[in-house]
């Protein structure tokens, strides 16, 4: 136990870094670098880095966006390396070690981007408002609906990423159970967990797996071998909590929205963008982001299209005439989904990138690395990514792994993958999906309530971990 909170501790502090111990120089030299792991600029670094990320932990409770703390952690961490390569004299080496994670940061941020846009502009075609209006008037019972919203939750995710899925199920939960705060807590846990496990079955249902992707350690069809541990991390402890849900039946709504011009349209154009990032990445070998791009190029043409084909005076005599026919009063804009993306989320990702990528770059990278991977083994390694991303977050914990690129089986490249998409579900705050629901459900879905199930969503996770090793053995 000791020596597992002193692996903890030394991963905590140097997370990530997509710089290494040296970097290649565009000339194909090796630049000059500096190991500042026993210096003060490190002491300094990783200081700065645990005080920024514990205001992230303590966003619910300050209530300040996560993206600034670590966006001044980043600025002060880089310029205290480029403080010292200036006093030793070495010239473009730190310049060339942050343009590479700034490059790696353009191609992730500009892959969420659209896809966040395209979620956007369905939300806004009422596509999600519409499952979930008629989920509410279904009728079903207590039990049901907590089995739907999992199943549904688990099925979306891989295409709508883990977070949006959480928020649109819960969304749905909150409609039913509206003052059972019982059924509330224990269906947005149900949500959490099946959300995450969706996730780790698909390149898009988590910016974990996308990397992975992204990287090119596991094409996109190779995540499939995913899907049975995935089922059984999200079975297992629903099935526990099933008898937890009373038996009772919701009163029905009578509400009744319709979709908005176009909708189906968007949701085929989101279909084609997918198709075409994973054509580019697996046959012409270019970033995904490329053929997400171009998808959004589609959506933007056909909000061009929405615009001019806009029936402007048609609310001036039938106002409820032209909602069903136009599909809004105000005329579509595609810049208007860019906008409400999630920029927090896109600037946290970047202070979060800059920030461990500095602490690689000193030299922690390589020390973690050694105690990790060689003293303990790929498998116990890979089963404590899972347990970290609990603690601090799956995104710099698998960064920290893909960095370090250790010489590991195909199947144990598929096993981080699984447990850094899975282990997140431990603790309310190990996922986004989880932090956000905490704030859709306030006083509803907490993390001490969620805790009380912790030992059970554990269980399925050993139990994901074992059907991986069964199913996946020969890959092992």
């Amino acid at each position: 136990m000791q020596r597992f909170g002193i692996v903890c501790l030394a991963f905590l502090t140097a997370l990530l870094g997509f710089g290494g111990a040296a970097y290649a120089a565009s000339s194909g030299g090796v630049l000059e670098t500096l190991d500042l792991t026993s210096h003060w600029v490190g002491y300094v670094g990783i200081i700065t880095f645990v005080v920024a990320y514990a205001f992230v932990m303590l966003e619910e409770v300050t209530h300040m966006r996560k993206s600034k703390p670590v966006l001044l952690a980043a600025g002060i961490i880089w310029g205290l390396i480029g403080l010292i390569y200036s006093m030793n004299g070495i010239d473009h080496a730190a310049e060339i070690a942050i343009r590479h994670n700034i490059l790696e940061y353009a191609e992730l941020f500009l892959f969420l981007l659209v896809a966040m846009t395209f979620i956007n502009a369905m939300e806004e075609r009422m596509i999600f408002e519409v499952l979930r209006v008629k989920l509410v008037n279904a009728g079903y019972s207590y039990r049901k609906l907590f089995w739907i919203t999992g199943l549904l939750a688990f099925f979306i995710s891989p295409v709508a990423d883990n977070l949006t899925t959480a928020l649109l199920m819960c969304a749905v939960v909150m409609a039913i159970g509206k003052e059972d705060a019982k059924f509330v807590s224990l269906a947005c846990i149900n949500i959490v967990v099946a959300a995450n496990a969706g996730g780790a079955f698909s390149p898009f249902g988590d910016i974990t797996t996308l990397m992975v992707w992204q990287k090119g350690i596991i094409q996109f069809q190779e995540f499939l071998v995913l899907f049975i541990p995935s089922v059984v991390n999200w079975l297992v402890p629903a099935a526990i909590m099933h008898f937890a849900i009373r038996k009772a039946q919701p009163d029905a709504s009578v509400e009744n929205i319709q979709l908005k011009r176009g909708s189906f349209i968007i949701i085929g154009l989101f279909l084609w963008t997918i198709a075409t990032a994973v054509s580019f990445h697996n046959f012409l070998k270019l970033p995904p982001m490329v053929g997400m791009m171009a998808g959004l190029s589609l959506l933007k043409i056909f909000g061009f299209y929405l615009n001019k084909t806009h029936k402007r005076n048609a609310a001036t005599y039938d106002p409820q005439k032209a909602e069903e026919r136009i599909g809004q009063i105000v005329p579509f804009d595609v810049f208007t989904k860019v906008a409400r993306a999630e920029w927090d989320t896109l600037l946290f990702f970047y202070g979060i990138i800059l920030c461990v990528g500095g602490l690689g770059f000193m030299g922690y990278l390589g020390l973690v690395s050694q105690l990790m991977y060689l003293d303990l083994g790929p498998t116990v390694a890979n089963i404590m990514v899972g347990f970290l991303s609990a603690i601090v977050d799956n995104i710099p914990v698998m960064f920290a792994v893909l960095t370090m690129m250790p010489d590991m089986s195909h199947g144990q490249w598929l096993l981080v993958t699984l447990t850094a998409g899975v282990g997140g579900s431990m603790l309310s705050i190990g996922s986004a999906a989880g932090v956000a629901l905490m704030g859709q459900a306030r006083g509803k879905y907490t993390f001490l309530g969620h805790l009380k199930w912790t030992p059970v969503i554990a269980l399925g996770y050993a139990a994901s971990i074992i059907a991986h090793f069964i199913v996946n053995g020969s890959l092992m």
